[in-house]
């Protein structure tokens, strides 16, 4: 229990010092105006002295902090004037769920992609079956994410989807799962598949390597000399000790994709997400909405990494000493 609650008191600590870096960043930048440049060019007196108001520009920093933070996690309040004051923590509430959605069914398919592929190049060992799957691993990997949505769009959405196998296709955009469990799951397996490709070839990769290598060590001679059948071995030995590096950075990469880092699938296949959302953000320069992805962003991470770290701990306890 002591080490669940120093992960999560470590993470934070993490959220507090990047919302003061980005605070700092957006709104403390000395020489500049904040409420200038969230009303936007021409605003009048009037709308100034609101906006001021309304962040409380007119106090102290640590005010002026303490009073954004306050609307973003306790009153999930956030008002954007580039968007004719519209509530911007709503806005990313609303786009979660789509991001979360097509990350945690990418994830799905990753996971299941890279034990296949991985566990299969390793029973395989040096035989032509394995440079086969090395090379498909590479060429996952060597795929740029955007091409591939593109020329997945063009063959699905274009002439191609007249054509009996690509009939089930829906149009771009993203339909709710509470309201039709099958057309979320239509609108989500392609974007999903898209964003899983290079992942899937790079962690069966570092998976068959694991396995070789946790192959020669001695828990696994013990295991043999145990009388352990190969699939025992392979399975709740040699996968055990292999695990722990491919979850680590699995979980790190998969956080950063939901906080966000899903932009380029999510815009080619036009998903209402974070990623998407981030995207206007940065077009509008949006400061308030940005600040608000960026803290949904840096929760996201903080949180997957905690949950990661328990579950490291839980496959090998030695981890919970670990600082």
């Amino acid at each position: 229990m002591s080490f669940v609650l120093r992960r999560f008191a470590h993470g934070i600590a993490v959220l507090a010092g990047i919302s003061v870096v980005m605070f700092t960043v957006f709104f403390a930048t000395p020489g500049t105006d904040p409420a200038a440049r969230l009303a936007g060019k021409g605003a009048s007196p009037t709308l100034l002295a609101e906006v001021r108001h309304q962040y409380g520009f007119d106090r102290p920093l640590p005010q002026q902090y303490a009073r954004m933070m306050y609307g973003i996690f306790i009153q999930r309040r956030l008002t954007s004037y580039v968007h004719h004051g519209q509530n911007v923590v709503a806005q990313v509430m609303a786009a979660a769920p789509v991001t979360f959605s097509l990350v945690g069914l990418a994830a799905v398919m990753t996971a299941l992609g890279c034990l296949t592929l991985g566990m299969g190049a390793a029973l395989l060992g040096h035989r032509a079956g394995a440079g086969l799957i090395a090379f498909l691993c590479l060429l996952m990997v060597a795929t740029p994410v955007f091409w591939l949505g593109e020329i997945v769009n063009m063959v699905t959405q274009g002439a191609g989807h007249d054509h009996w196998l690509f009939r089930w296709v829906p149009g771009l955009g993203y339909t709710p799962l509470t309201q039709n469990p099958v057309k979320w799951l239509a609108c989500l397996i392609l974007p999903a598949g898209t964003l899983s490709l290079a992942f899937t070839g790079l962690y069966a990769r570092m998976l068959r390597t694991e396995l070789l290598t946790a192959m020669r060590s001695a828990p696994i001679r013990t295991a043999w000399a145990k009388g352990a059948g190969p699939f025992r071995v392979w399975t709740a030995h040699a996968l055990r000790l292999s695990l722990s590096g491919v979850i680590a950075l699995f979980g790190m990469d998969f956080a950063q994709l939901a906080g966000g880092g899903a932009l380029l699938v999510e815009v080619v296949f036009a998903l209402p997400g974070i990623g998407h959302l981030a995207f206007e953000a940065l077009n509008s320069f949006d400061l308030p909405l940005l600040m608000a992805v960026v803290m949904y962003a840096a929760l996201s991470i903080v949180v997957t990494q905690a949950l990661i770290d328990i579950l490291l701990a839980k496959l090998d306890p030695r981890l919970r000493s670990a600082p």
